[in-house]
């Protein structure tokens, strides 16, 4: 297929850096924007003229009851002038997104992924973006997460869940799409999306903690992800939480990933019972009084307490937010949590801001788009 350019596209650092103001924060006035970005107004006219030229910002209607004339019209962003794509790979299904330029999914499309192959792997991306950017062909670039460790957001430099290591998957992908490619690891992907669009929009502190299949962690300072050579490493298995708890296959006895993880929660199970539940079950279980159950999801509810308490401790954040595929923990245990939280913490201590997301895997190919739209459309190459 044939990569669609984008016609706004080199931005220089000053167009860049109201194009970004606009996207996160628009519509915005002209006062406003030129206050947020310390500069006058002959500067930020002449920044945004190309910008209103190409369509990538347009004039706003004006707030009812402002003074009429061009100064009062907030500039925003024409979110649907580009389309982005995203795709979330698991160990067994390949899920797609189409965004628009604000993040909004507007299609879906999903496949099952029968081949760990890098290769294999790639046609299946190409076939999904082929059959996507034909409803959808204002396309972009294309934003990839996956599990695992990734370098220079092209390289997936050890993913356990794909047994890949040192594959250059954003090359493969632009190879078969002509479209530009970034990959990313799915947790910092994720942070992206919730630091520019969700629930740490506007906070300079800021926490993702995510739940699932493993253990994930983004941290925010100063509106930007804190970006480590260490990101994805499995560390979530050596956070020890409970000395006594249970062991993982990898022996951590009371790690985080013992006590939280998915698959963990349905080993101790299975483990004490002989029968193999799935989570869902396991929670309503433990909800209806199953002893065993219970005892499992109590045990993990005050691990993921300890947890956020060290948390909040440490790092000191605005917010923490709990998303991915085991949160439906907290229906079940949240007053558990909250109640450990609280414990554990000084009595004059302010109250966390604990919010959760109920995320599924398109979320997560959300934050995939977010990048593509980040790192691709606007050159922000550190996030």
């Amino acid at each position: 297929m044939t990569a669609v350019s984008a016609s706004w596209l080199p931005l220089s650092p000053g167009e860049r850096a109201v194009a970004i103001e606009v996207l996160i924060g628009g519509p915005l006035s002209r006062t406003e924007l030129a206050t947020r970005l310390g500069l006058s107004a002959g500067s930020l006219t002449r920044l945004t003229k190309p910008l209103l030229g190409s369509g990538l910002l347009v004039e706003a209607d004006a707030p009812a009851g402002s003074r009429q004339g061009r100064p009062s019209q907030p500039l925003d962003i024409v979110a649907e002038s580009r389309s982005f794509l995203g795709f979330k790979i698991t160990a067994d299904m390949v899920y797609g997104v189409v965004t628009t330029l604000r993040s909004d999914i507007v299609d879906r499309h999903d496949r099952p992924l029968t081949s760990h192959d890098p290769a294999e792997a790639a046609d299946l991306v190409a076939e999904m973006t082929a059959e996507l950017a034909r409803a959808h062909p204002r396309a972009a670039g294309i934003g990839i997460g996956v599990g695992g460790l990734v370098r220079d957001r092209a390289v997936v430099g050890e993913s356990p869940f794909l047994g890949w290591r040192d594959i250059p998957f954003a090359a493969l992908v632009e190879e078969r799409t002509g479209l530009p490619v970034v990959v990313e690891n799915d947790v910092a992907a994720l942070v992206e999306a919730e630091t520019w669009f969700g629930a740490g929009r506007g906070l300079e502190r800021f926490v993702v903690l995510t739940i699932g299949a493993g253990i994930g962690y983004g941290l925010v300072l100063g509106g930007r992800r804190v970006r480590t050579g260490q990101e994805d490493r499995g560390f979530g298995r050596h956070w020890i939480l409970d000395p006594g708890g249970p062991l993982t296959p990898d022996g951590e006895r009371g790690s985080a990933v013992a006590l939280l993880s998915i698959p963990s929660i349905r080993r101790q199970v299975m483990a004490a019972t002989g029968r193999d539940h799935g989570y869902e079950e396991i929670l309503a279980l433990a909800d209806a009084g199953d002893p065993m159950a219970a005892r499992v999801i109590g045990e993990a509810a005050r691990g993921l307490g300890i947890l956020v308490a060290r948390i909040a401790d440490f790092a000191m954040p605005q917010k923490i937010l709990l998303a991915g595929e085991g949160v439906g923990l907290m229906d079940v245990a949240g007053n558990t949590v909250r109640d450990t939280v609280t414990g554990l913490r000084h009595p004059l201590a302010e109250p966390v801001d604990l919010e959760t997301k109920v995320s599924d895997f398109h979320d997560w190919a959300r934050g995939a788009a977010v990048l593509a739209i980040q790192v691709l459309v606007l050159g922000a190459a550190d996030g």
